[in-house]
């Protein structure tokens, strides 16, 4: 149970990122370089003050390093410009899908038995999603958009799988964040002539500090207690959560169309969780 809650409390922290990007980007109070730069600053500095005042220090110089900063880098900075051009929707479903893919062919490549109920499961959630996310009519995704979102999934998927190994949640996610700011400053000329209000400074912010910053230290905790695929599906959830905090916080229609999404998706990942019954003798 106390899994489960670390879980779900991660997917709403995931959830409200999301919202909250969508909240400064789509009102046009904040472009998506300086709102990138602020969120990995503001992260890395909370987290590694409160690293530094527990007495540890910030593992910089761990061997592989490297991989876990420049997939948080791509990831971040992916995810707030493919929004430029992508619906919240289309984006979500573009992502997510890179994520199920990557950690998918991870969990693959390492052996992972996976029994036929998981991998149903995981396409009646996927086809859930499909179903909620996909614009009607013949409208195409922008070329762009759709793959700065790929590469935003893809990298968020291998963060995913780095964090599987990770011993020491905060000081490891801080000192990714630390190291992957200097990413998000190159980025900000790209911010010339771009809105920044104080409300959206106070996104970029709450972004920062707790949906990224406190959720993926809550993500690190969990996941070495989870396979990749268990994982992988866990986070079919979190584009349902997120149109539910568009819905309430942004004024957002509820369909029917998202209530038949969620019982897909929700179905499916129960059906993928559940542990099948052994044949008795």
């Amino acid at each position: 149970m106390r899994l489960f809650l670390l879980i779900l409390v991660t997917m709403i922290a995931f959830a409200a990122n999301s919202v909250l990007t969508r909240m400064g980007l789509a009102e046009g109070r904040i472009g998506p370089a300086a709102f990138s730069a602020i969120r990995l600053a503001s992260a890395a500095l909370a987290l590694s003050l409160l690293v530094i005042s527990r007495g540890r220090k910030l593992p910089l110089a761990t061997p592989g390093r490297w991989r876990g900063v420049l997939a948080l880098a791509v990831y971040v900075l992916g995810f707030s410009f493919a929004y430029v051009w992508l619906s919240a929707g289309v984006g979500a479903l573009i992502l997510f899908g890179a994520v199920q893919i990557t950690m998918f062919s991870a969990a693959l490549r390492a052996g992972e038995q996976m029994p036929p109920q998981r991998l149903i499961g995981a396409a009646v959630a996927f086809a859930g999603l499909v179903w909620l996310m996909w614009p009607a009519g013949h409208a195409t995704p922008d070329l762009a958009g759709s793959f700065l979102m790929a590469a935003a999934g893809i990298a968020w998927g291998a963060y995913s799988i780095l964090g599987r190994g990770a011993s020491e949640p905060e000081a490891d996610t801080a000192a990714n964040f630390l190291l992957a700011t200097p990413f998000g400053l190159a980025a900000l000329p790209l911010a010339v002539g771009a809105p920044l209000t104080p409300t959206g400074v106070g996104l970029a912010l709450a972004s920062g500090v707790v949906t990224s910053g406190l959720g993926y230290v809550l993500w690190y905790h969990v996941l070495p207690q989870l396979r990749a695929s268990t994982a992988a599906i866990a986070q079919l959830g979190v584009p349902i959560l997120a149109t539910a905090g568009g819905v309430a916080l942004l004024g957002e229609a509820l369909s029917w169309r998202f209530v038949t999404a969620t019982v897909l998706v929700l179905g499916g990942i129960a059906l993928s969780l559940r542990r099948p019954r052994r044949l008795r003798d």
